[in-house]
């Protein structure tokens, strides 16, 4: 089933590959922009497909699911669109006694399984709605004094606490959308797999890794000074959390494939980061190698080992 999401991943790669080659400069968005279309719109349709099947909206499941297909014509999304055709063909004519959920109902289950991530998702917006409102992204003076990681700043005058407030501001809408949408995307599984607590810790503790290792790569003149923001480290830090939780309990079932699929979403951003002239790489690897590092202490919640 997960032969076909490797097919994409591959696919991906092949675009980036090519992009590089033919237009450089372009190479890393023409190679997120192939991700976020093969892989990560078809994760999240069929998140919401899901969705729509619970609240009783088959129809709606089904139209979804055939959309998909176009973008993402792998076995699971046809099995996906096999099971909701035949849950609308069994309501068929039952409208009335239906499951119907409300849109209030189904975002306060969304809550309940995943609070940190929308609480994260949250300050993020809250604080980007205050970069807008300060013109911070027109100003690296203001942006600085929002909280940016400067390394002269955090070295030469002891501002530690630039390695956390960085990890919530962005440049721009692109941006933070992209950062939002993968906390989106990989955040909740996780979070159900080992709570929200410990999955609040993870985050946390894989931002600061990512802007405390950038800072020190720096003083050892690895990296070159750069202002750094964005909430990308603590994101890496998360996939590096799935990855040493599920090698830490590798022998659960179907923990390796899951494990071959973290795998898989390092290799294409590692390809995006060196694409991409304006991404920190050394922010992304110190944030996955902190998660990482958390995974492998990570303990489950009793219940069964969630998809990521």
């Amino acid at each position: 089933m997960f032969r076909g999401w490797r097919v994409a991943a591959v696919l991906v790669l092949a675009i980036t590959a090519v992009a590089w080659f033919l237009k450089p400069a372009m190479a890393g968005y023409i190679g997120g922009g192939a991700w976020f279309v093969l892989l990560f719109l078809p994760a999240v349709g069929l998140r919401k497909a899901s969705q729509l099947a619970e609240q009783g909206r088959y129809e709606s499941a089904v139209r979804l699911a055939a959309i998909l297909q176009w973008l993402h014509p792998t076995a699971q999304v046809r099995e996906q669109l096999r099971v909701f055709q035949t849950l609308a063909s069994r309501w068929h004519g039952h409208s009335a006694v239906r499951p119907q959920n409300s849109w209030k109902h189904t975002i306060y289950l969304r809550l309940k399984e995943s609070p940190a991530v929308f609480l994260f998702v949250l300050i993020n917006v809250v604080v980007f709605y205050v970069e807008w409102r300060r013109g911070a992204w027109d100003s690296p003076i203001v942006m600085r004094r929002l909280g940016a990681l400067d390394y002269a700043e955090v070295i030469g005058d002891g501002e530690f606490w630039r390695l956390l407030t960085a990890l919530f501001l962005h440049y721009g809408w692109a941006h933070l959308i992209f950062n939002l949408f993968a906390l989106y995307v990989l955040g909740p599984p996780l979070e159900r797999t080992i709570g929200s607590i410990r999955f609040a810790i993870a985050y946390l503790v894989s931002g600061i890794g990512s802007t405390a290792g950038v800072v020190a790569l720096t003083l050892l003149r690895i990296v070159r000074p750069a202002e750094l923001v964005g909430a990308s480290g603590s994101v890496m830090g998360i996939v590096g959390a799935w990855a040493g939780f599920l090698l830490r309990h590798r022998h659960v079932l179907g923990a390796k494939r899951q494990l071959l699929n973290i795998l898989m979403i390092i290799v294409i951003q590692v390809a995006f980061d060196i694409s991409t002239p304006q991404v920190s790489t050394s922010a992304h690897l110190c944030g996955l190698v902190t998660g990482f590092l958390v995974g492998l202490y990570l303990a489950p919640r009793r219940r069964a080992l969630a998809a990521p």
